[in-house]
């Protein structure tokens, strides 16, 4: 299992504490997988507190000496607790990082956008989804905020919630969210601070509503 292996890896240090994994095509090419099985699996670690990933960054190994007191309240947080605290720090962090953010971010955030256009992998999507998002709040500059919504991303990965998140991502509403963030990626590069927020709490009520269907 790809799980077990690369667990096995961070035992025995190969990948060593604070060091960054090699990329997700080295890995699959060296464990002879597909890259999806691959992500599929740095999510687990993640889940686990293993690793760190980081929106353009790579994968990070965590030192176990580090506990995450985070896990806990990530684990206890139901749906609504997500919904609500993406409620707060989304429309203010698309605020705050056109006020912030630096050219090569919004380069970043293109990149995001353009491969949200390309793949039709509802798995892909909404890890590229959560690229967006970090990307975004690592724009604001502050850091307390990224912490806070490293926080909300932990959550939102919790592996029955993002299962869930993906049976959501049909065709339609893949197509619909690829508008979404073309457009919130044209209000971030003009300044248009209305503009983001309004598209950014069209995506929250969106989902909400779609959730309350699926529930």
């Amino acid at each position: 299992m790809v799980v077990d292996v690369l667990c096995a890896r961070l035992a025995s240090g190969v990948y060593p504490q604070g060091s960054r994994l090699p990329s997700e095509r080295q890995l699959a090419a060296s464990m002879q997988v597909a890259r999806n099985t691959l992500r599929e699996a740095l999510d687990i670690l993640a889940q686990k507190g293993l690793i760190l990933r980081r929106a353009g960054a790579g994968s990070f190994v965590v030192d176990p000496d580090r506990s995450d007191n985070a896990l806990p309240v990530v684990a206890s947080s139901g749906p609504l607790h997500l919904h609500v605290m993406r409620g707060i720090l989304e429309p203010e962090i698309a605020r705050l990082a056109i006020l912030n953010m630096s050219l090569a971010r919004i380069e970043a955030l293109t990149r995001i956008t353009e491969d949200l256009g390309r793949t039709t992998d509802p798995a892909q999507f909404a890890r590229l989804e959560e690229d967006f998002q970090q990307k975004l709040a690592e724009g604001t500059d502050n850091p307390l905020l990224v912490a806070c919504y490293d926080l909300v991303l932990k959550a939102r990965r919790q592996r029955h919630r993002s299962a869930m998140l993906r049976r959501l991502l049909t065709p339609d509403r893949m197509d619909e969210l690829r508008r979404i963030h073309v457009d919130l990626l044209g209000a971030l590069a003009s300044g248009d601070i209305a503009a983001a927020t309004d598209l950014v709490q069209q995506m929250l009520i969106d989902e909400q509503r779609l959730l309350m269907q699926e529930g």
